[in-house]
């Protein structure tokens, strides 16, 4: 599954508790993941499974309780500024400001990466996802929403790109544009962590897909044209649900 180079996001027996005592809720229990330089990784898991607990951790957004996460060689709580310097993320719901028009909307985001003038890409992308940046933010639907999210990430090179549900709202003609993205972008060698329901999404961009049940990584396995992704994390699924019926859970 690897490459020479150091991998982009490493984790390693990674755990979360949020709450204490009896109301304490383990999100994640000794979590593992990697993705490499140039890989797309599929990160599959039913609702609270761990999945957006560990974006968030790599984001910097929360910290992890035990265990270690490095992304791009870096500690995500302690490093977050630099990190965010060199990774792009394509949240499930996107948030903007409401009274910006998409192409102001787009100037604040490239604003924080620290560039002075439009992103070199961004023109290119605006047409292929066929977006209108002069309209207001507040008069986007999700899917609008979501290509102002994703002309921000892709339109500059970035080593790592974390992309959560990122096609909610996206019709099939934009789905099809946001696989070319994906491609490219790893083409060019970025690292493509891509978290997912739609399993036939991720048999079509990735290489391997990293199964979560229960805040533990399950199965790690290699995409290939033969592997039936369906089948397999449904039977985690079903074994999961399984044990917790038999424990009364």
């Amino acid at each position: 599954m690897g490459s020479a180079a150091s991998p982009a996001v490493e984790v390693e027996d990674l755990s979360k508790t949020f709450g204490r005592g009896r109301r304490a809720v383990r999100a994640l229990d000794g979590l593992d993941l990697r993705v490499d330089p140039g890989e797309v990784v599929g990160f599959l898991g039913p609702n609270g499974a761990g999945k957006t607990t560990t974006i968030r951790i790599l984001l910097g957004m929360i910290r992890a309780g035990s265990g270690t996460a490095r992304v791009l060689g870096a500690d995500p709580w302690s490093d977050a500024v630099r990190i965010h310097r060199r990774l792009a993320h394509v949240p499930a719901r996107t948030a903007l400001w409401p009274s910006l028009t998409g192409a102001q909307a787009l100037d604040a985001l490239e604003g924080l990466r620290g560039l002075t003038g439009p992103a070199p890409r961004r023109s290119e992308l605006i047409e292929r996802l066929d977006l209108d940046p002069s309209r207001r933010i507040r008069s986007y639907s999700t899917g609008n929403l979501q290509k102002v999210a994703l002309v921000a990430a892709f339109s500059v090179d970035t080593e790592l790109l974390v992309l959560d549900e990122p096609t909610t709202g996206l019709d099939p003609l934009m789905e099809e544009v946001f696989r070319q993205l994906v491609r490219e972008a790893a083409g060019r060698g970025t690292a493509v962590l891509l978290s997912s329901h739609v399993l036939s999404e991720v048999t079509a961009l990735a290489s391997r897909a990293t199964i979560v049940l229960r805040g533990r990584a399950v199965d790690d396995l290699a995409l290939t044209p033969g592997t039936d992704l369906e089948s397999v994390f449904l039977s985690h699924a079903r074994t999961a649900a399984g044990t917790d019926a038999g424990t009364g859970a």
